[in-house]
This record gives structure tokens, sequence and C-alpha cells, in this order.
């Protein structure tokens, strides 16, 4: 285990309120995690998850009451909700807030929540189109000038941001397989993904930094870790590309019905034991990752940020799994 590699912290807009969001950005910026990942949702995955703040309302709140957190939205979606040109000017005004701390992720969406203006939902090939056109259109703006663009998907006329970061944010670019991954390289200023794939990273390059997010379930027993996994966060387990194309939470909890304890536990380390949580980190970090951050499933955030300051984040940077894994 390298101590090099940034331990981060997901902030699940899906499970959390807004005000609640803001003070686990605190409190882990206080454990030691060095920065953290908002998801910019319309609805979550589950009804029972029952959350879905605006997400650029609380990186506002972040940026005020943190000192040290790197934040990046985890992703945002350039395709059909919100036009690339108000979130060009929404990412400027965070960047400005939160100067040589905020990452603009992003990638090409899920209909889940990309579908609610009405729009028909493309297929990848037309939205991996969309997102490069929007990630030009966004850098554009960044400069300042006046800008008129006419597209293949976007239309601006005669727009220019005037609140501007000293430096413009790093864009991030959210990829799954290597024809997106390859997009990255070309596009972005670094990566995110949800796998531990080494393919993925040699089709993308080596700039930027290089983020993978791991899902975790801590709690005081195993078991009583594994019923909120299933209670909060079954879909970790559904398989395939369902994430992007499934219409609605309904559609998520039909599908969850389906899925096993065991292919969840699979997924989802569940429990006290550092070690298995660590088990799941450290294929990442392994494939070339720079960058980890960690998704905790359930309401008791305050309980896993305790265990992550005083027993995973020290394991972590003093490299102790890496070299009990080496003698067993």
């Amino acid at each position: 285990m390298t101590t090099d590699t940034r331990i981060g912290y997901a902030l699940s807009s899906e499970e959390h309120r807004p005000l609640d969001l803001i003070r686990y950005a605190q409190r882990a910026e206080a454990a030691g995690f060095e920065f953290g990942m908002l998801s910019d949702h319309y609805h979550p995955w589950l009804d029972r998850q029952g959350q879905s703040p605006f997400a650029w309302s609380v990186l506002g709140g972040i940026a005020a009451t943190t000192d040290r957190l790197i934040v990046g939205t985890g992703v945002t979606a350039l395709s059909l909700r919100i036009h690339p040109a108000i979130l060009a000017q929404a990412a400027a005004t965070v960047a400005d807030m939160l100067p040589g701390r905020f990452w603009f992720g992003v990638g090409t969406g899920e209909n889940l929540n990309e579908h609610i203006l009405g729009d028909p939902w493309p297929e990848h090939s037309m939205r991996a189109a969309m997102l490069e056109e929007a990630v030009g259109l966004v850098r554009r703006l960044w400069s300042g000038e006046l800008v008129d663009h006419d597209g293949d998907f976007y239309r601006v006329s005669r727009a220019r941001l005037y609140t501007l970061p000293d430096e413009p944010p790093p864009i991030l670019i959210a990829a799954s397989g290597p024809e997106s991954a390859k997009l990255a390289g070309q596009i972005g200023d670094g990566l995110i993904s949800t796998a531990p794939d080494k393919q993925l990273l040699q089709a993308y390059g080596q700039k930027g930094p290089k983020l993978g997010q791991v899902t975790v379930c801590w709690a005081k027993t195993e078991a009583a870790a594994r019923k909120t996994a299933r209670e909060w966060w079954p879909t970790a387990a559904i398989p395939g590309d369902n994430s992007q194309e499934l219409p609605l939470p309904s559609s998520f909890e039909a599908l969850a019905k389906l899925v096993t304890d065991d292919a969840l536990a699979e997924q989802v380390p569940c429990g006290p034991d550092p070690e298995a949580h660590l088990s799941k980190i450290e294929p990442f970090i392994e494939a070339g990752f720079d960058h980890v951050y960690i998704h905790h499933v359930g309401p008791d955030q305050d309980g896993f940020l305790e265990f992550a300051e005083k027993e995973l984040l020290p394991r972590l940077r003093t490299g102790t799994h890496q070299r009990r894994r080496r003698a067993a």
C-alpha cells in the first residue's frame, strides 16, 4: 500500500440532506480525508434513500465551512438536464469559492436523472459526442471570452462568464470502459472510475489524477452492516449497464429484489474489520489509481468517520495492510 495514495470521502447526496452533507464534509476534513466527491443527481437510486438535494447549493456550503478539503462533483452530467453553459457558470463560481480546491467531475449521465425534461435518452455513442462538445464549450466559457457556439447538440449566443477563478478547475471524466477512458484522456484532466481496471487506465493514459470509488458499509457487527447495505444500497450488485439506462428509482427497486445477500457482500465489504474494507481499496492502488474515495452506505456516517479516523486511515498511511498481506 503506497503512502502517497490520496484517500477521499464520498458525499452521497442520494442518502443525506444538504446540511448533513456539509457537516460530513467538515467532519471528513477533520478526520484526515484529503478530498470529497459529491454526487450530482435529480433522483436517488431508490426511494428508500430518500434525498437528492441540488449539488451546487451544497457545494457553496462546503466552500464556506472547510479549509483544506478538495471537493469535486462525482459526477455532473454534461448531457440533457442542465445546459453546459449554465454548468460552466456554476463550476466557475464554486471554483472561485474553493480556490485550488475544486474538481469538475463530469460524465455522460444516467437516464435516471436526465429524462426529467422530456428529452429522449440517447445511445451511448451520442452521449459521448455530447460530452466532448460540452467540455470544449465549458473550456471556452472559462476563458472569459464572448462565446457564440452552434454545435451538433448545443447552442450559445453571445455568452460571457464574468466571475472566474484565477485558474480554471481540472475537468475529470468518468469512464467505465476502454472507449470512454480513451475519450477521457483526450478531453479531460483526470479520470474517475468505479472498477480497479488496469486496462482502463492504459486506455486513459498518464495525465492528471486517477480516482477510483469504493463502496463499503461499516457497523459494529457484520450482520448489522449487511442489513444496512441491503436496505440502502442493493444497487451495488445490479449488473450491466442498468445504472445508465433505467429511468426511475422504482425500476432499480424492482431489479434490486433479485440481488442476493451474497452477491451484495461480494461488492460491498461489511462490518467493523478494517482489513475487509482495505481489501477492496488495495486493488485500485495496485491497478494504478492515485486517488481512492470511499462511499460509506447508510445513515451512520458519524460512526464510519470515527472508524476511518482511528482505524482505516492510519493503516492506509502506514501501509500496515500491505505488509500483513505480503506476510500471509
